[in-house]
């Protein structure tokens, strides 16, 4: 299509939002779009329609088809609405569970959706104020709802917001519930199709009780209490990077016994324009700078972050140079299954019943902890909502340690089904608290891992493609590894290789074995005979092509770290090289 026909079209549909049932305020930004002779913004918010996708909406807010607005946002929920009336057909009474982050129009949004499924007669429970995703997860099926949405756009830049949908464990829609809700969505072609009348009889405002059944859920699960109670003054930086977290995180620490939990005061301020941060995303070392400084002037032994809706979790540790240093979501996974693991075998909790689940982009480190610990190890696709439907496929049948991922998500309790920074904070406390009473720092907790486990570097790698020509080049670039694997990678020959497009593991003399996933996905993995492992998949929710390395080394003491850190760079370089990265 050319640009005079697509500003056609793009003009004709701002028209019908000019025209239609639409508020004042939005009909004023699309007569300003259209007024405008540059025509990059009316095409950008009204070229396509915000899809709604397998984890719900995200989008930058403004008016628009291809915005997060009311209208999009009331699209959505009349769809999950009618999708909730066909499953639960015999049901009395349809309940839901609302919660936001700290996002412009995250209230907004909430209570839009809150009045729409009211309208559609279902009881509604909206949390008062903005609340962690994990929280939302839990009044779910604390509250016995069928389903539940989060109004977030995550660590996203301020510009985003977004909308999470979930099931009634608590878990993200996963298939077939997930496609099956977008079908439903995407009938909803006119905003006249859309119950915005709400019954306020039906909204019922949550708040602190929800919080007290929270914190002391999370409370029982505490492993090392003596531990906590001889380093309570052990100091902790925390900050919720002007987000949900600010609630509930230092209160919970707080309750696990830890008494000196030291604030970011800028950071403590709630608001959706971060103000602090480009971008609030633990993830990036920019956004863990404040509660770095602050634990250096404190002399802290912990410094922690969570993201804005407070799922992830950022952590700097002290070296043994006294110098603190960011700690990626992989090592972090490590230290927690490893304490976790520990714990319970410690605690004669482990009979061969037990489970954790990670990402199959996620170190292998964490399989041979569980593994050699008589902890079954269960690998699932990228995204926290695998680790949730395992979960719930396990239940009654074996015991849940704990899951998490490499993208800076963890959760160590069954009571959620998505990645918690609250407990996660908690946990990393503890377990610090625990190796201080075992005469180690946390850093020297995770030399130990590595000392016993064997050594492993990971390193993430992002390559954009924008627009339509970006998308057809990363689709040649899977097509190419498919069909030209690579036979060595940094010189060691390729063993083994999972395409879960097909769900067929082909290992170095040509055997094929069937991959045992729920559906394909366009991942492809290459093993190599010295234990590296390297992980390509296109972005699910960017127009990116992401490579996760991982590479293996050896230890023979605790003082071999730093060389062994060395060597694995080199070797992280060489892979990349392999690869033509």
């Amino acid at each position: 299509m050319d640009n005079t026909a697509l500003i056609q079209e793009v003009t004709a549909k701002a028209n019908t939002w000019l025209n239609g049932n639409y508020d004042p305020e939005t009909k004023k930004e699309v007569q300003q779009m259209l007024d405008n002779p540059d025509k990059t913004n009316l095409i950008e918010a009204f070229y396509k329609d915000l899809e709604f996708g397998t984890g719900g909406l995200r989008g930058i807010m403004g008016a628009g088809t291809n915005r997060m607005n009311i209208y999009t946002v009331g699209a959505a929920t009349q769809g999950l609405a009618n999708y909730l009336k066909m499953q639960f057909p015999g049901l009395a009474q349809i309940k839901v569970a609302i919660g936001h982050d700290c996002r412009n129009n995250s209230r907004l949004f909430a209570e839009t959706a809150a009045g729409i499924f009211s309208a559609n007669g279902m009881k509604v429970y909206l949390f008062d104020d903005l609340r962690p995703t994990p929280e939302v997860s839990f009044a779910i099926r604390e509250l016995g709802c069928q389903s539940g949405i989060n109004i977030t756009a995550s660590h996203n830049p301020k510009i985003y917001n977004g909308y999470k949908a979930y099931w009634n464990d608590g878990g993200q829609l996963i298939p077939p519930h997930d496609e099956d809700v977008i079908k439903e969505v995407e009938k909803i072609k006119s905003i006249e199709e859309i119950k915005f009348n709400g019954d306020k009889s039906l909204i019922e405002i949550i708040g602190k009780e929800v919080d007290d059944k929270y914190i002391r859920a999370i409370k029982g699960i505490t492993l090392s209490p003596e531990s906590i109670k001889r380093n309570e003054d052990m100091k902790i930086v925390y900050t919720p990077i002007h987000g949900t977290g600010v609630r509930l995180i230092p209160t919970t620490m707080k309750e696990f016994g830890f008494k000196n939990i030291i604030h970011v005061p800028e950071q403590d301020v709630v608001s959706g324009d971060f103000p602090t941060v480009v971008s609030p995303n633990p993830e990036e070392p920019a956004a863990m700078n404040m509660a770095v400084k602050k634990a250096i002037e404190t002399n802290a032994d912990l410094a922690l972050a969570s993201d804005p809706d407070a799922d992830r979790v950022g952590a700097a540790i002290k070296n043994d140079k006294g110098e603190f240093i960011l700690v990626n979501g992989n090592q972090t996974a490590m230290m927690l299954t490893y304490y976790l693991v520990r714990r319970w075998k410690e605690l004669g909790k482990i009979d061969g019943n037990e489970y954790i689940v990670k990402t199959i982009v996620t170190t292998e480190v964490i399989k041979e902890i569980a593994e050699r610990n008589g902890v079954t190890c269960f690998d699932v696709y990228t995204g926290f909502k695998w680790i949730a439907a395992t979960m719930r496929e396990m239940e009654g049948k074996m015991n849940y340690v704990g899951g998490g991922e490499e993208s800076y998500g963890y959760l160590p309790e069954t009571f959620v089904r998505d990645k918690d920074a609250v407990s996660t904070c908690t946990m990393l406390a503890e377990t610090a608290a625990w190796a201080k009473d075992n005469g180690m720092s946390l850093y020297d907790l995770l030399r130990n891992i590595y000392l016993e486990y064997g050594f492993s570097k990971e390193k993430g790698i992002s390559i954009a493609e924008e627009g339509k020509e970006g998308a057809e080049k990363i689709k040649q670039m899977m097509a190419e590894f498919r069909s030209n694997p690579p036979k060595e990678i940094a010189g060691s020959p390729v063993v083994l290789i999972k395409d879960f497009n097909t769900l067929v593991a082909k290992d170095k003399k040509g055997v094929e074995t069937k991959l045992d996933m729920p559906v394909t996905s366009d991942v492809l993995q290459f093993f190599t005979e010295d234990g590296s492992k390297v992980s390509i998949r296109p972005s699910g929710t960017e127009p990116k092509i992401k490579f996760y390395i991982e590479v293996r080394g050896e230890m023979k003491s605790l003082a071999d770290y730093d060389a062994a850190n060395q060597k694995a760079e080199a070797k992280v370089e060489a892979v990349k090289k392999s690869l033509g990265l």
